[in-house]
């Protein structure tokens, strides 16, 4: 048997990298590559880091 996680890429660029894994468990992990740093989040946290992100783009579009 296999210990490897299977995964799956859901974006990329050059240098960054967002990609989604099954747990063991069978919970999903969203990880975020950025260098030599990867964020990790359970599904909850994606949301809210999700919503982070949109709300601060929102703001960047208006300043």
């Amino acid at each position: 048997m296999s210990d490897d996680i299977p995964v799956d890429t859901l974006a990329e660029t050059e240098n960054y990298t967002v990609w989604i894994s099954e747990e063991p468990d069978g919970e999903l992990a969203y990880h975020v590559e950025l260098g030599a740093i990867t964020l990790h989040f359970f599904k909850e946290e994606w949301q809210e880091f999700r919503q982070l992100l949109t709300e601060a783009m929102k703001a960047d579009d208006n300043g």
